[in-house]
């Protein structure tokens, strides 16, 4: 069984991240690419431009974004890919920029993967 963890792109890289992808359309501000110690940017993983501007971390557009962007997921050959990554390693990090750690796409993809590994095994 693969351990999905969440982490801020921010955060030191730790000996337990395993397999680390960004998850956000755009690059995080003030990071080096060269310090971010990832093993995959999926920039199209993340929510389409529209969605996430329309959400702009609004807690009261919460609800509404989680559905709309789990239908962009079930259309995804990017979300499949990183599912395939998900099989392939025993944790997988997905590391997201946003400040609010209770609103952010990462959760929602983190609950999309597990849902279709549940499925799956």
């Amino acid at each position: 069984m693969t351990t999905i963890l969440l982490k801020r792109v921010y955060e030191p890289m730790g000996k337990s991240d395993g397999f680390r992808v960004l998850v956000d359309r755009l690059w995080p501000r003030g990071l080096k690419k060269e310090t971010a110690h990832l093993d995959v940017w999926m920039k199209e993983v993340a929510p389409s431009s529209d969605l996430r501007k329309w959400f702009s971390h609004d807690p009261g557009k919460w609800i509404e974004f989680s559905k709309e962007y789990k239908a962009e997921l079930k259309k995804s050959f990017q979300a499949a890919e990183l599912i395939r990554y998900c099989k392939k390693h025993k944790t997988v990090t997905l590391l997201y920029s946003a400040k609010d750690e209770e609103h952010n796409q990462a959760l929602v993809l983190q609950r999309f993967i597990k849902g279709v590994l549940n499925r799956n095994d």
